[in-house]
């Protein structure tokens, strides 16, 4: 299939960059010498940021790659059932 931009890939970035300033921040907690709560706490935001944008991801494929192959080709359409089935060892 074709690289293919859709909206989602924006607010997929933005929680990305979230992450990425939970993992500096979390960093700079460590070499400061914080709590195991604090840091606990900032490890779980990351989690959950990754998580958000890795399921956003996943939706959006489903919803937007696969049912544009379903109206397609039947070649597409198999690629595109072979490429689901891989990107669900992510879930």
């Amino acid at each position: 299939m074709a690289h293919v931009v859709h909206e989602t890939h924006l607010e997929i970035v933005n929680r990305l960059k979230r992450a990425e300033g939970h993992l500096h921040k979390t960093i700079a907690m460590i070499q400061a010498g914080r709590t195991c709560l604090d840091l606990a706490q900032q490890l779980h935001a990351i989690e959950r940021a990754v998580a958000a944008a890795k399921k956003t991801l996943i939706h959006d494929h489903i919803d937007h790659c696969l049912a544009h192959a379903a109206d397609g080709e039947p070649d597409e359409a198999r690629q595109a059932v072979s490429e689901f089935k891989e990107i669900t060892k992510y879930l």
